[in-house]
């Protein structure tokens, strides 16, 4: 398994950019392409232009999460999954977000070889049309609005390349009107609605998996075609529960662990919604997700009320 390519070489320009990042100002850490902000240093302009002749295959394994939804916890997953047979150990520092990229370690991940394991938290929209047209297996991991909130909350409050100080009341307000990094959740899952049928496309909540981690790996694994035995899928599990992956953080993610894992529990927006501010997403999710196929998906009334 070629896992993903480049990894110390971004290990070491993701340190620097941490470091960039504190020295920077806060308004020049976000820019907005396309009508939607990114964060400046981690995926500049230059790498979003790059990606529109990305050439996707068959063969690659494709994670799309909007961010906090999970994406982390499953990619560790999967690299497990893919690391099994051969008792490899899979570098696990490096996302597999194509927007980091940028031309340069695009090239290289040109070059690799299959099967090549991606990532990305762009909207379907902004995804290479290449990974429609090679009928890319793709798997999407949503949460619940109001976990996802409190989460992307305290990640970009504490990640340097996001602006710091951000209040609550503020961080919410933004998340509702979609003025966060990587655009509105809202049209993130509406996007994803259309593709519910597509048999390439795998769609699955963080409530679910977390519910029943064992049977989750199992369904990915048998999405991807990933040929399992359930001593290896038990053993996969064992290793990927939130406690587990937030325990080894400092090896595979560094100074960002803390950040990266920091709860991962259903139900904590609790601790930090007021009433009003639960009434106006429960008045959003109805408006905009209510009688969808995702919506139901994500079973709102059980986690949300």
């Amino acid at each position: 398994m070629s896992g993903t390519p480049g990894v110390s070489g971004f290990v070491a320009k993701l340190q620097s950019t941490m470091q960039l990042a504190r020295d920077m100002e806060d308004q020049k850490k976000l820019y907005s392409y396309g009508g939607v902000l990114y964060p400046t240093l981690l995926c500049p302009e230059d790498h979003l232009r790059s990606l529109g002749s990305f050439e996707a295959r068959q063969e690659d394994i494709m994670l799309v999460a909007y961010p906090k939804c999970g994406f982390n916890w499953m990619v560790g997953i999967i690299r497990k999954a893919l690391a099994r047979p051969k008792g490899m150990e899979l570098e696990s520092r490096m996302p597999p977000l194509i927007e980091f990229f940028g031309p340069e370690l695009l090239q290289v991940v040109n070059e690799s070889p299959s099967p090549r394991f991606l990532g990305t938290h762009l909207h379907p929209d902004n995804i290479p049309p290449s990974f429609d047209t090679r009928k890319t297996k793709i798997l999407v991991i949503f949460r619940n609005p109001k976990d996802t909130l409190v989460s992307f909350y305290h990640f970009f409050n504490n990640n340097p390349v996001f602006p710091s100080g951000t209040s609550w009341d503020n961080f919410f307000s933004d998340f509702m009107a979609g003025d966060v990094p990587w655009g509105s959740y809202f049209d993130h899952a509406l996007a994803w609605e259309k593709r519910m049928a597509d048999p390439n496309v795998m769609i699955v909540t963080y409530e679910e998996i977390k519910q029943d981690l064992s049977q989750g790996v199992h369904q990915i694994c048998r999405f991807f075609g990933l040929d399992r035995t359930n001593a290896e899928i038990q053993k996969i599990s064992e290793e990927s529960t939130f406690s587990a992956m937030k325990q080894n953080s400092q090896q595979s993610h560094g100074v960002m662990g803390n950040v990266v894992f920091r709860k991962g529990e259903v139900g904590d927006w609790k601790t930090h919604f007021t009433p009003e501010q639960s009434r106006i997403m429960d008045e959003a999710f109805s408006k905009r997700l209510e009688g969808t196929r995702i919506g139901a998906k994500l079973n709102y009334q059980l986690h949300c009320q």
